[in-house]
C-alpha cells in the first residue's frame, strides 16, 4: 500500500476586483497584514466580460491580483477563503458603504496548476471545508497554459495567463530553494 505523502507548499494569490483604486489599496493593505509582503503584482485588468457584480460594486470594475512571498499549505485555501470573505465585509464598513466595495478571489498556484477558491458549488468544483470549493482554472505545461472547458472567460486572456506564468516561475524558484526537510 502506498503511503500518503504531505503536500507542497504552494504559492497564494488573490484577486481583487473593485470600482476606485482606494478600494483596492485598503484590501491589498489588509492581506499584506494577513498574509506577509506580495512579490508580484499584476497590471489592472479591466473586469468587463461579465456584469455579475455590477449591481453590489457598480461599474467599471477592474481586477488585480498579488502573488505573495510566504508559500502556504494547500489545506489552508478553504481558511483563506473565509477570511477573506470576512475581509470583504471589513473593507464595506471601512469605507461605511452600503454595498460590497471589493470581491476578493485568493488561490493558489503549483507547478502545474491555478487553483481558485469559491463558495459557488458546480459539477467540476471540488469541495474543500465549510461550504468551500477548489476550482482548476488552468494547467501549466512546460511552455503554454492551457485552458478547460470551464475556465473563465478573462482566465483564457493572454494578459491573465502572463501574469500567473510569471507568478509559477517564481514558485518554482522558491521549490527550488526550499531545505530537503520541507520538500
Amino acid at each position: 500500500m502506498a503511503e500518503a505523502e504531505p503536500f507542497l507548499p504552494v504559492k497564494l494569490i488573490c484577486g481583487i476586483i473593485a470600482s476606485k483604486e482606494i478600494y483596492i489599496k485598503k484590501a491589498e493593505q489588509s492581506l499584506v497584514k494577513l498574509y506577509g509582503p506580495f512579490d508580484l503584482e499584476s497590471p489592472l485588468f479591466s473586469f468587463n466580460l461579465t456584469d455579475y457584480y455590477e449591481k453590489q460594486m457598480g461599474k467599471n470594475l477592474e481586477r488585480k491580483y498579488l502573488s505573495f512571498v510566504n508559500l502556504i499549505c494547500p489545506e489552508k485555501l478553504s481558511e483563506i477563503k473565509i477570511r477573506t470573505n470576512r475581509l470583504e465585509e471589513e473593507v464595506k464598513k471601512y469605507f461605511k458603504a452600503q454595498k460590497r466595495v471589493v470581491n476578493l478571489d485568493p488561490g493558489y498556484i503549483t507547478s502545474s496548476s491555478l487553483i481558485m477558491a469559491t463558495v459557488k458549488n458546480f459539477a467540476h468544483r471540488i469541495p474543500l471545508q465549510k461550504g468551500i470549493y477548489a476550482h482548476l482554472e488552468l494547467l501549466f505545461g512546460k511552455k503554454e497554459v492551457r485552458t478547460l472547458a470551464w475556465t473563465y472567460p478573462d482566465y483564457r486572456q493572454e494578459d491573465y495567463q502572463m501574469f500567473f506564468t510569471r507568478v509559477r516561475q517564481i514558485y518554482l524558484s522558491q521549490l527550488l530553494n526550499l531545505p530537503k526537510e520541507a520538500l
